[in-house]
């Protein structure tokens, strides 16, 4: 027991934190006016109320007992604080308190002590995901920002079909322009403007430029689409171990669409004959999420690659075939002409006005190039 007490101690407040979340909800069912959102309250107590359960069958199987819950004076008025301030404004904080939940099961499931603890407490950790969402559904979705910003992104595939590499390959680009720009300056004003040191400097600029942002971008896609893999899998598992309640869960989307429980239990059933299609219902609604909008690890390599290398040699073009100051002179009128029109190109992606992104990006490039350029004649001494 010893070696579970940490465990032990984490699912008793595990349980004591659903029973108190039933009773939160039930204490708000009471006082909704509306059937549709007093019943989804009623149902959300009901699965606190199975998660409390099933903690408690944990907590006996490892030898010790959940205890009794009594609520101190501080919970009844907390509960009774909540259930006064209308369901819009409880909601809010009980979708908070679902998001510590979260945080809480994240830290469990880092002691299981094996695999079927671990999945239980998954499993759980995801069902209270779905019931944050579907409590900022209930109240015309007060949702963060950023939550705000991936569902938008989610729905709208051409972020990720479209917008998802052209705007890597424009960031890409940017990145090597300035970096190679920057190196072109500096070793200029280190060398006098010998070419053959800018040649080599600004090559080698690129080839790392390119293969670094290719790389990285490849690693970045490639575990971004595992989370997203990981997190279908782990519906799948859900429907295939707890289907009832995954058909409770989508009947409980479809009535927060403005079905009503009739309606939204049919159509949940209905989907369910065909689990494959309940899955990927589910982890749209639940989590944004569509196979179709996943990240592709080698076209953003390619991309990101491609478009760092090319940007990373137009500062080093001029020093083919010039030398001197001329040449350093044509890199800069044709960097700073490059600068604005990869500025001007993300209005393909932000929406902003080419102009002023335009500008924006020629005025960095411009001014990295100058302070490289008098770090270069600094260090010109120390190089004799």
């Amino acid at each position: 027991m010893s070696d579970n007490s940490e465990l032990i101690a984490g699912l008793r407040a595990a349980w004591r934190d659903e029973v108190a979340s039933a009773r939160n909800y039930r204490a708000l069912a009471e006082r909704e006016t509306n059937p549709d959102r007093r019943a989804i309250l009623q149902r959300l107590a009901e699965a606190e109320d199975k998660h409390a359960a099933n903690w408690a069958a944990q907590l006996r199987e490892l030898g010790a007992e959940p205890g009794e819950y009594t609520d101190s004076a501080a919970e009844r008025l907390r509960r009774w604080t909540l259930a006064q301030s209308g369901t819009d404004a409880a909601v809010i904080k009980l979708e908070a308190a679902e998001q510590d939940a979260d945080t809480m099961y994240e830290k469990l499931i880092q002691i299981a002590p094996n695999e079927a603890v671990r999945e239980q407490l998954l499993d759980t950790q995801h069902e209270e995901k779905a019931h944050s969402i579907v409590l900022n559904e209930m109240v015309g979705g007060t949702a963060t920002a950023q939550r705000k910003l991936d569902k938008i992104l989610g729905a709208e595939k051409w972020h990720v079909t479209g917008g998802g590499w052209i705007g890597q390959a424009i960031y890409g680009a940017n990145d090597g322009l300035g970096a190679a720009f920057g190196v072109v300056s500096g070793v200029a004003g280190a060398t006098n403007v010998n070419a053959k040191f800018v040649l080599l400097s600004g090559i080698a600029t690129a080839i790392a430029s390119a293969l670094s942002m290719g790389s990285g971008a490849y690693l970045a896609t490639k575990s971004e689409r595992e989370v997203y893999q990981a997190e279908i899998e782990r519906e799948r598992h859900e429907i295939e171990t707890n289907p009832a309640e995954e058909r409770e869960e989508m009947a409980l989307f479809y009535q927060l669409k403005g079905f009503s429980p009739e309606e939204s239990h049919k159509m949940a059933e209905k989907l369910a004959e065909q689990p494959e299609h309940l899955l990927k219902t589910l982890v749209h609604e639940e989590l944004g999420l569509s196979e179709r909008t996943f990240p592709k690890p080698w076209r953003s390599a390619v991309s990101a690659t491609l478009s760092t290398a090319s940007g990373a040699f137009i500062p080093v073009i001029p020093f083919f075939f010039m030398s001197g100051t001329a040449a350093l002179i044509c890199s800069f009128v044709i960097s700073t002409a490059a600068h604005f029109a990869v500025g001007a190109s993300k209005v393909i992606v932000t929406g902003r006005s080419w102009l002023k992104s335009g500008t924006e990006m020629t005025l960095v490039g411009l001014g990295e190039a100058l302070v490289t350029y008098g770090l270069g004649l600094l260090i010109a001494p120390m190089l004799h």
